[in-house]
């Protein structure tokens, strides 16, 4: 039975909400139907980035207010998408709402919160929406994240490769897929991925992204700076494991290098993209030293530099965009929640407590009716 799902998703680089309708036969991805991206407003943004970074306090009507600002732009980007392809919504089964991480700390809170009332996204789309994915796994013991790994599994494996997949949005997260078998899946965040560049050119050149590295190019990796940032504990800490933009920011560099201010504004820029570099790089040699290809998705799969640099750092390992399996790096993690809806709707497990660290096997979030 072929059934449609639209996936909405909006990572830690807080740059909009991606959305992608797919094509589902048998609990299995077909096909995107369609995509698009949209921006958040600039206000919103801007907000939603500060209440990340800085975790400041906040009253319950300012959070209250934000809640529903971000699902009214999940439901806006959803019936825009329906509209551009000409479908109603009636002839969409389900929708994964990710939502927009705000917090993130499931070692010490034991809590993730994502904003974007899953309620008022049901009203707005008439669709089923399927959201909170995370809270489950952590109930159960585990990180909440990554959720992706099981997807990445079911699309990605091969019974005659070890591959992995690394997603690249604000946050890295890698999965290990030595095989077809799905107890073999390995998954973890290995730190950075976009979010200090993308912090840093937007502090110095007020530019949101450094576009396919052409700034980080221009200058060169200060040793001391990295040396100091890969000393951070969590790099070499054993998996399962998982971090956000609210440890690794602009505030957690300065706090490790604190003669940050003294130094070429466009060799910090390259030494942050050499720190995510090397940490994905020396994630897969200690935890998949048998991959045979490395599958880059997300924004940082637009990154020229990170992408030589991935290469260069792993010469024995084949480094492509998962362009090259038939999924481009941007759909990826909104299809991954359109699955995950799925998942949830016919009451099957979405985790992979390997990955997570959970006690067992949990139906991921809440079912809000249209």
């Amino acid at each position: 039975m072929t059934e449609l799902y639209l996936g909405l998703m909006s990572g830690t680089s807080m740059d909009g909400v991606d959305t992608a309708l797919c094509e589902l036969r048998n609990r299995r991805f077909l096909r995107v139907v369609g995509a698009q991206s949209q921006a958040y407003p600039g206000a919103l943004r801007e907000e939603l980035l500060r209440l990340q970074r800085q975790q400041p306090a906040v009253t319950l009507g300012a959070l209250t207010r934000l809640d529903h600002a971000v699902a009214r732009c999940f439901a806006d980007a959803a019936t825009g998408l329906l509209r551009e392809v000409g479908l109603t919504a009636a002839e969409v089964r389900g929708l994964g709402s990710h939502g927009q991480t705000v917090f993130h700390d499931p070692a010490g809170a034991r809590s993730s919160l994502q904003l974007g009332d899953p309620s008022l996204i049901a009203a707005l789309t008439g669709i089923t929406t399927v959201a909170d994915f995370r809270r489950a796994d952590i109930a159960r013991g585990g990180q909440g994240a990554p959720l992706v790994p099981a997807f990445h599994h079911s699309v990605f494996a091969s019974d005659w490769e070890a591959r992995a997949v690394v997603n690249i949005g604000g946050i890295a997260n890698l999965t290990a897929l030595p095989g077809a078998d799905a107890r073999a899946v390995r998954g973890f965040d290995t730190g950075p991925g976009n979010g200090l560049m993308d912090e840093w050119i937007q502090l110095q050149q007020r530019q949101p992204m450094d576009r396919e590295g052409i700034w980080a190019a221009s200058g060169h990796v200060h040793d001391g700076l990295l040396q100091a940032l890969l000393a951070e504990p969590y790099f070499a800490q054993a998996p399962p494991k998982s971090t956000g933009r609210g440890e690794l920011n602009l505030d957690w560099v300065r706090r490790r290098f604190p003669q940050l201010g003294e130094l070429s504004a466009a060799d910090v820029q390259r030494t942050l993209c050499e720190l995510t570099a090397a940490t994905v790089a020396s994630a897969l040699q200690a935890h998949a030293p048998t991959t045979g290809s490395l599958y880059v998705c997300g924004g940082g799969a637009q990154n020229a530099l990170l992408m030589r640099r991935l290469k260069e750092l792993l010469p024995k390992v084949g480094v492509n965009d998962t362009g090259r399996l038939g999924l481009a790096p941007g759909l990826v993690e909104p299809a991954a929640f359109a699955w995950l809806a799925m998942r949830t709707l016919q009451e099957l497990p979405g985790n992979l407590p390997a990955v997570t660290g959970a006690s067992g096997d949990a139906v991921l979030g809440g079912i809000y009716r249209a």
